[in-house]
């Protein structure tokens, strides 16, 4: 099956665009085939492989990212630094650099594993549906920030107060706390504790 990147535009032979395909998985996180992207989160959801990256600066802010008004599933929300789907038989930890540097333009200095969590998050504005086996990763970013417009429309960098005020005022994706909350003993463990996360 082709494995198509995010950004390709390639055409087949009648002109549409070749499909984007997922990992879909068990439980148990274990590759049972796969779908394509949109299809995996039409309701009720095809569970999937996914990750998200929190990457913190040198000051123990965590860097998030307001994802681009014209992306099909959740434009213009906030959320953590870098999410999205590894290709069938790309690690999770390969993915999420390479898409790290795809989205903001930068590596990471240091990037770890911080577990995995599963969830089920409806989207209400599109619609679709986050049914995902998520890897997580936190590390650390040392260069500046150099954002590709078409996947993310602004950037900041947030102490954990200043989440908080954030994320009381402004919208941000539905899976966002999961993957937060799920991934804050590692964060700890990175930032210190007086970071406060």
């Amino acid at each position: 099956m082709p494995i198509t990147p995010a950004t390709a535009t390639n055409s087949t032979s009648e002109g549409t665009a070749d499909a984007i395909l997922l990992e879909l998985v068990d439980e148990k996180g274990v590759t049972i085939g796969t779908a394509e992207k949109l299809a995996a989160h039409q309701p009720p959801g095809q569970l999937h492989r996914a990750f998200s990256v929190f990457l913190f600066d040198e000051h123990g802010r965590l860097l998030l990212q307001q994802r681009a008004l014209g992306k099909y599933h959740s434009p213009g929300v906030w959320s953590n630094t870098c999410c999205g789907h590894p290709y069938p038989g790309e690690a999770p930890f390969a993915a999420a650099a390479r898409r790290t540097f795809e989205e903001l333009g930068v590596s990471p200095s240091l990037l770890a594993e911080a577990g995995t969590v599963r969830y089920n998050h409806p989207d209400p504005a599109s619609g679709l549906v986050e049914q995902e086996f998520n890897h997580l990763f936190v590390g650390m970013v040392q260069a500046p920030v150099a954002p590709d417009a078409d996947e993310v429309e602004a950037t900041a960098f947030v102490t954990a107060a200043e989440l908080a005020e954030r994320h009381a005022r402004d919208t941000f994706s539905s899976w966002f706390m999961t993957v937060l909350d799920a991934a804050r003993p590692a964060v700890r463990e990175l930032t210190g504790p007086s970071a406060g996360w």
